[in-house]
């Protein structure tokens, strides 16, 4: 079961300049589009290094209180000493997979809030200090779980699942067009040796993929990676789930901002919002980040930013 507990934000040891501090998304649309108020209550329902967190209070210092949701511990940890300076009075933080918002509101004894925040991107600690994989420029074992206390890691599914369920993996979750014959090395080479690191992997999807059609922005296993990450970490399952429960644990007014990264995210909550009548969509086209950002975070220059605002149902006569 996942973990609801909360993290006491006193007595955290120091941690290391260069895993804390990192630059969040889009954080001016992104508070624009909560507009918080004074004695407001708000939800980041994917803490991460609590980048966002840290502006929303900086810049909003009315607000009554804010919970941190992020489902891997060590993450969470990193994430105190940022935001050790607001107390726990203002800031509360929770381990915990943001799709058991509800029952964590009802244990906090909260009703509904006046804003929530999902920033989707994979984090920077994940990226360069987690040493699981998710990487394919690092050579660390294939693991790729958010939260370890799951129990499948990319390598059970690179060196287990049937060839027909992994290629069709890569091409749902990857959008692979190279999917059967990435999957056809990786089944080549598991014959022999399993597949157990990251760059071990990037080199057979690399290998895989013929020279002349390597992509020029990205490199050649970033969307097999992609692909791993998301079914290790049920991603889309989960954001489908959590897109029909928010809107429940938001107040009429409030304001629901989401931050994806690729089209199957942003597909899920462009029709969630167009489509669910407690909702109303305030952005009409995502905003993304503009070019000084991009240049300062190559990062940010996938990142699609919709926001929507939760509308109070009128009871149907009898």
């Amino acid at each position: 079961m996942t973990s609801t507990a909360a993290v006491s934000l006193l007595n955290s040891g120091p941690v290391a300049e260069k895993e804390t501090r990192h630059v969040p998304v889009m954080v001016s649309e992104v508070l624009d589009g909560l507009s918080p108020g004074s004695g407001g209550i708000y939800v980041d329902a994917t803490l991460g290094l609590g980048g966002h967190a840290e502006a929303m209070l900086t810049r909003y210092p009315g607000i009554k209180l804010v919970l941190g949701l992020d489902r891997d511990i060590e993450t969470l940890e990193r994430a105190k000493s940022r935001l050790s300076p607001f107390g726990e009075g203002v800031i509360r933080l929770i381990h915990s997979n943001f799709i058991h918002l509800h029952d964590i509101l009802l244990s906090n004894r909260i009703g509904q809030v006046d804003g929530i925040l999902m920033d989707l991107g994979i984090s920077t600690f994940h990226l360069e200090n987690s040493g699981r994989g998710f990487s394919f420029s690092r050579d660390e074992p294939l693991d790729m779980r958010m939260d370890l206390s799951g129990t499948v890691t990319a390598a059970d599914l690179v060196n287990k699942l049937p060839a027909e369920r992994l290629t069709e993996l890569i091409q749902t979750y990857g959008e692979e067009r190279w999917a059967k014959r990435i999957v056809k090395c990786i089944c080549d080479r598991r014959k022999t040796a399993p597949i157990l690191t990251s760059a071990d992997l990037a080199k057979v999807v690399a290998n895989a993929i013929p020279r002349k059609y390597h992509p020029r922005r990205i490199h050649a296993a970033t969307r097999t990676f992609q692909a791993l990450r998301i079914a290790v970490n049920r991603e889309l399952d989960d954001l489908e789930e959590a897109l029909n429960t928010f809107p429940s644990c938001l107040k009429p007014g409030g304001r629901l901002c989401i931050i994806s990264f690729h089209s199957l995210e942003d597909r899920l909550v462009k029709t969630a919002f167009r489509e669910d009548n407690r909702l109303k969509p305030l952005t009409k086209k995502p905003l993304v980040p503009g070019p000084e950002e991009i240049r300062i975070n190559p990062r940010a220059r996938s990142a699609k930013l919709r926001v929507a605002q939760c509308i109070e149902l009128l009871a149907q006569p009898n």
